[in-house]
């Protein structure tokens, strides 16, 4: 076979981003602290950028002048090239004024706008949130749990539960606020925020989210596989240790002295302080980016946290100032690039307020069940639900949902776990929530009568005959999620009864 060479053109297509459409995209993951420091560092490397203090009047009116101009009067091609890559699949970065912000209220004209929404939202998804949690080199005691909680197995409500735990966890490792407080505030059942607490003890490092001291040193025995009844009746009468009251241990445990002497050299090697191992030198207090509040009218109203965007406007005066002077080619361009990146970031700062308004609002809407009712109203929801509300893309969507926190009257969650799975029904109807048939499992279960245990495949036929369609591994799957039984096991458990 003959090889020779040749010279072909062709004609492609690719995307090319731009440094200034990588900034946008990278503005829209950014915590609300990681863009202020983000919006500090501009402000040292460009002299045309003025940041705004406190609330000036003027000067706000002179930065949505500007982002006016910056979006209207513009550089033709640059908005062009922007839009063109902003079509792309994957890369969408939402610019006011297009798609979908003719769907907002009338008076959501600008970032701090506030928009409501009545309690009539529905929603359906068929695939599950995925995201990877980034850590931080120091890793603290909340990211640390965080992260087990990733892995738990626990239902999307369950999972709200566990996290409004962890939140209430101090650095030390105990959880201080009373159970029945973090219940009233999610609408939960104190019984269902007790049984997430109990999975939630099972993280490590071992003795976590204990109330008190005897009940941290008894997790941490109970790992040990070293909680008895004598051992239990030290933990209630740790006052005579703290004494050295031997004589008086002795009574209370029933065990001699050679005994107590080891048990007490067993409590010595517990950790009174499960969370002391982690980093607390980084830990940041949360600042919400969106505040929800209930209306008296019964719907909900959605706005930024305006103390937590930086506002910066350019200068134009010292612009127009310095361009009147005699200057080099060099100067020329470096004055020339700080005015259009200035430009550009007051321009991507507006778009980010403006999605994560967008975003949040939705949210809203689609999981008013959660806000009017509790945890145990939450719909099934994904990233492409939203997506296509907005009419935005889904990696948009996820990026906005990253590191951003809602303050709601019921706490402060981060937006994507509002996100949950759903399972969808017989002959095509509305999906159930995962939550809801994890409930129902559950349910079933617990009204079994003693000799008639229920089969997966049973619990599969009577969720069938309620319009819920779902595979025996899916039954399964949830079961074990509830830390449940098989049903051969379940026998075996009550003949033993």
């Amino acid at each position: 076979m003959a090889m020779k060479h040749s010279l072909d053109m062709r004609q492609g297509q690719s995307l090319v981003m731009t440094p200034q459409l990588q900034q946008a995209i990278k503005l829209l993951q950014l915590s609300n602290q990681e863009l202020a420091e983000f919006v500090e560092a501009e402000l040292e490397r460009n002299p045309l950028l003025v940041k705004i203090e406190g609330e000036a009047t003027p000067a706000a009116e002179a930065v949505e002048a500007q982002r006016s101009d910056a979006r209207e009067e513009g550089d033709a091609a640059t908005q062009s090239e922007a839009r063109d890559q902003l079509d792309a699949p994957g890369e969408d970065v939402y610019e006011p004024g297009t798609g979908s912000d003719a769907a907002m209220p009338a008076n959501a004209s600008g970032p701090s706008a506030t928009t409501d929404w009545s309690s009539a939202g529905s929603g359906q998804s068929s695939e599950d949130f995925d995201y990877t949690a980034n850590l931080s080199s120091d890793v603290t005691l909340a990211e640390h749990l965080h992260m087990q909680l990733n892995f738990a197995g626990l239902s999307s409500a369950d999972r709200l539960i566990a996290a409004r735990l962890i939140d209430e966890t101090d650095e030390t490792g105990y959880l201080r606020t009373p159970l029945e407080d973090i219940a009233k505030s999610l609408g939960a059942d104190i019984a269902n925020v007790e049984a997430v607490l109990g999975v939630c003890q099972g993280f490590d490092p071992t003795g976590v989210m204990a109330r008190s001291i005897p009940e941290c040193l008894a997790l941490q025995l109970r790992d040990r596989g070293r909680m008895d009844p004598a051992m239990q009746a030290m933990l209630d009468n740790l006052a005579l240790v703290a004494r050295h009251d031997l004589k008086a241990l002795m009574d209370v445990c029933g065990v001699d002295k050679a005994d107590i002497q080891d048990m007490l050299l067993e409590l010595r090697q517990l950790s009174p302080k499960p969370g002391a191992g982690f980093s607390s030198d980084t830990t940041v207090a949360v600042a919400p980016d969106v505040y929800v509040r209930e209306l008296p009218n019964g719907m909900y109203a959605v706005e930024l946290n305006s103390e937590t965007l930086p506002r910066v406007l350019m200068d134009k005066a010292y612009y127009a100032e310095v361009t009147a002077l005699a200057m080099r080619d060099k100067e020329k361009e470096f004055i020339s690039e700080c005015a259009a990146s200035a430009t550009w970031l007051i321009k991507s700062l507006d778009q980010r307020a403006r999605t994560i308004l967008k975003v949040a609002s939705e949210i809203v809407r689609q999981q008013d069940g959660f806000f009017a009712h509790g945890v145990a109203h939450l719909r099934p929801l994904n990233l492409k639900q939203v997506a296509d509300a907005i009419e935005m893309h889904e990696s948009t969507v996820s990026r906005v949902t990253s590191n951003k926190y809602m303050a709601t009257p019921r706490g402060l969650f981060e937006l994507k776990y509002f996100f949950s799975a759903s399972i969808p029904a017989t002959g095509g109807g509305e999906a159930h929530s995962a939550e809801a048939v994890r409930h129902r499992i559950k349910q079933l279960i617990e009204d079994e009568q003693p000799g008639d245990v229920l089969s997966d495949d049973q619990i599969v036929e009577i969720l069938t005959g309620f319009g819920i369609d779902i595979a025996r591994r899916t039954v399964a799957k949830y079961r074990e999620s509830l830390h449940i039984p098989s049903s051969v096991q379940r026998r075996r458990m009550d003949k033993a009864e």
